[in-house]
């Protein structure tokens, strides 16, 4: 460990005002941009019509769609944190051990969001599922039975009576929180006692709960996204859609790590973390976006192939839409055409400027990719981007920035007893 103690291991991020200042104010734009767009609602399109489904669209309904994409976008960057964290303990990974205190900083959003999360849905619930409605369920209700949604009613209601409490649902929902949260101070806690004692126990530790916590992530990340995500629009569904879901969450977390560690770079922290390391966090990022690409273009080719109607309305609602049609090339462009040609060459991947560039695009890209998940469901022809959409997501953007920045300045910023802390200092590729 000679080498390494060259270096400041007890580096602490100072949040400084000035930098609190800026995040509030993002949050305060947003807020203002919010009001801007609840007003237009509420004088512009209050009562609006729905003609094709026969009910009056409110304006509090796209207030709740944001409401949801935020809500799940941000609970995945949060958990993506901790997954990949505990992907470097599993793996054994060495290069990494500089970084791993912002990767694992991101679960502090966790219990806020767990707390919105289940808020929205007890305050929401009917106006952005359908399937909460107990009229569905009531076949004396020949006008609004719907018997595919009946035939899924167990998977939200059991034991309980279909349309009545969708206590499966919740209980799923405050399992999945409830274990991540634990995983996450469990894992935080390990990785802080280890740089109070040392040795080796701490990092055998954290490795044995990181493989029990991705085992449990694997499956509990899938089945949330038919939760929050897949069961808004409930006739459809697909096999891949977990695998969707997290590909977004994956790729929009690693963007965000690699935004917050140039971050912490320019102020001048982290001088063990050079370009090799930026180079291999700019080839995840790369990779990844190849990745989310291949899951949505394999989602949507057997689709569109096999041209089945209970399938292909999902795509149908979103191509063939004024609203949507065109977000649908724009999420293409955000989430793989730019990130692919701009980070291709080596050199790319080694520049702040251009990571910068490709991260920040990716981050609104994939915001934008679970918008196109959520509103057209939830709102039909109703939605759209605007100041509403985009102001709440600069609230929860700089929300999220506080809770990650403010927690990130009260430990050290460097794992100073990681035990490959040595093998990083020389990690060259």
């Amino acid at each position: 460990m000679a080498q390494v103690t060259n270096y400041n291991l007890d580096q602490k991020f100072d949040f400084s005002d000035a930098i609190r200042k800026t995040v509030i104010m993002v949050g305060l734009a947003g807020a203002v941009l919010l009001v801007i767009g609840i007003l237009a609602g509420i004088f512009g399109g209050h009562g609006h019509g729905d003609e094709a489904s026969g009910h009056a669209f409110h304006w509090s309904q796209r207030l709740w769609a944001n409401l949801w994409i935020n809500n799940v976008y941000f609970t995945g960057i949060a958990i993506i944190g901790v997954f990949f964290f505990a992907i470097q303990y599993a793996a054994q990974a060495g290069w990494s051990a500089p970084l791993v205190r912002i990767m694992i900083s991101f679960g502090h959003w966790l219990p806020i969001a767990a707390i919105l999360m289940i808020v929205t849905f007890f305050v929401a619930s009917h106006d952005l599922f359908h399937w909460t409605h107990s009229y569905v369920y009531d076949k004396a209700d020949a006008a609004n039975y719907d018997r595919i949604i009946d035939g899924k009613g167990s998977f939200f209601y059991w034991p309980m009576e279909k349309g009545s409490f969708p206590i499966f649902y919740i209980v799923r929902m405050v399992v999945f929180f409830g274990f991540w949260v634990f995983f996450f101070n469990k894992l935080k806690s390990l990785s802080n006692q280890e740089d109070i004692n040392g040795g080796d126990k701490y990092w055998f530790q954290i490795r044995k709960w990181a493989a029990i916590f991705l085992v449990f992530f694997a499956v509990s990340s899938s089945i949330s996204a038919w939760d929050w995500v897949m069961s808004i629009d409930t006739h459809w569904f697909s096999t891949l859609f977990g695998w969707y879901v997290f590909a977004s969450w994956f790729v929009a977390g690693l963007s965000a790590i690699t935004l917050v560690t140039l971050f912490l770079k320019d102020l001048g922290y982290l001088p063990m973390v050079n370009q090799n390391h930026i180079h291999d966090l700019g080839k995840f990022v790369f990779a990844f976006s190849i990745f989310w690409t291949y899951i949505w273009f394999s989602q949507f080719l057997l689709i569109y192939y096999a041209n089945i109607p209970e399938e292909s309305v999902y795509f149908l609602e979103r191509l063939s839409s004024d609203v949507y049609g065109g977000f649908i090339f724009v999420n293409i462009i955000l989430n793989f055409v730019l990130p692919f040609l701009v980070l291709m060459t080596r050199d790319s991947k080694r520049h702040g400027v251009f990571l910068k560039l490709v991260c920040t695009l990716i981050l609104f890209g994939h915001w934008l990719d679970f918008f196109l998940m959520v509103q057209p469901g939830t709102l039909g022809h109703n939605g759209g981007l605007g100041f509403m959409e985009i102001g709440m997501l600069l609230v929860y953007a700089a929300g999220f920035t506080l809770v990650v920045l403010t927690n990130l300045a009260k430990t050290r910023l460097v794992a100073k007893n990681h035990p490959m802390l040595e093998e990083s200092l020389h990690h060259h590729i």
